[in-house]
């Protein structure tokens, strides 16, 4: 069962008041496929809302509907249930309990119909069981109404902006001759959901953001660490290559006094961090300290001329033939 499924089936199960009957059954019909003399009528998938949509119309406008099942089209386990009010008198009926005379030239929303406070909740719940998504969170977060005109759709958008609770700031975008409002982002997805009704969804929206934000930050700080981990790799590889151009031009007698100690620890241990050199050497170094020494050796190396200078050795090897020599001598 999807997301946005499970969201429909969580709204149908609320007990509503009377006058929260009456708005939800109003957004319900309104946001349907035809809210007209010639017809009133609701497409869903979802067997819930159908359900539910008959009862409400049987309490709040005193009629009942026809209702068709058409099979599941191919690729698609799920049959689509078609609500409709049978007959033009009970249509009039309808429409006259909301506000409507079927004559209206351009189809708007009668606030009218929201009694109390609490009526705007029922209405937007009405709306999205009749044509309203949402995303799986662990996809988007993204919310959407497909409504049918267009002014119903500017009606709808100022509606959302209007209600303090949420805070929403709703887009508006036309696809396939429909016009979609939308609502984009975790805490607007989470706040509207809350406001219909549908708090163990919002809830369930709510532990998916986190789980991706914690997932986001630990590979963040993972790439970090490896970047630098690289990053340190690759300088202590320059370093070592600058190392034994010294020692083959020469030893470490080309250095400085202060950087002896220094470069033969680096030669000793390539791995070791430049806060691990620092705590190496005597007297300790810091960080920026060891960093700035092995520039300099890195600078000398960048200077040195092999045709200038005799052939040297390694470290220890260069030790063991001076040795040899004082013997000689």
């Amino acid at each position: 069962m999807s997301f946005s499924s499970k969201t429909k089936k969580e709204l149908c199960r609320i007990e509503s008041a009377n006058c929260c009957q009456k708005a939800e059954c109003y957004g319900l019909l309104l946001f349907g496929r035809s809210f007209s003399l010639q017809s009133i009528t609701l497409t869903t998938e979802s067997r819930e809302t159908a359900e539910r949509t008959a009862e409400l119309v049987a309490r709040a406008a005193g009629v009942y509907v026809d209702v068709k099942t058409s099979p599941p089209r191919r690729g698609d386990q799920r049959s689509a249930c078609t609500l409709s009010v049978p007959g033009s008198s009970q249509i009039e009926q309808v429409l006259h309990q909301f506000g409507y005379t079927g004559k209206e030239i351009s189809l708007r929303m009668n606030l009218a119909n929201l009694d109390h406070e609490c009526c705007r909740s029922a209405f937007l719940r009405g709306a999205f069981l009749s044509c309203g998504t949402v995303t799986d969170p662990a996809r988007d977060y993204r919310l959407e109404f497909v409504v049918p005109y267009r002014n119903l759709a500017r009606d709808l958008t100022a509606f959302l902006r209007d209600i303090f609770e949420l805070d929403a700031t709703p887009g508006i975008i036309n696809r396939k001759g429909s016009f979609v409002v939308y609502l984009k982002g975790g805490d607007h997805v989470a706040d509207l959901l809350t406001f219909l009704g549908a708090g163990s969804s919002a809830m369930e929206l709510i532990q998916v953001r986190m789980l991706k934000e914690v997932r986001n930050e630990v590979n963040r700080k993972t790439n970090f660490e490896t970047a630098n981990i690289e990053k340190t790799a690759s300088a202590a590889a320059r370093q070592m290559i600058a190392l034994k151009k010294i020692f083959a031009c020469g030893g470490v007698s080309l250095l400085p006094e202060e950087l002896r100690e220094l470069a033969l620890l680096r030669y000793q241990n390539p791995d070791l961090s430049l806060r691990e050199l620092g705590q190496n050497l005597e007297p300790p170094l810091s960080r920026s300290g060891v960093n700035h020494r092995l520039s300099r050796i890195m600078e000398l190396a960048e200077h040195l001329r092999g045709s200038d200078l005799e052939q040297g050795a390694e470290p220890e090897r260069g030790r063991t033939r001076a040795g040899s020599r004082s013997e000689r001598g």
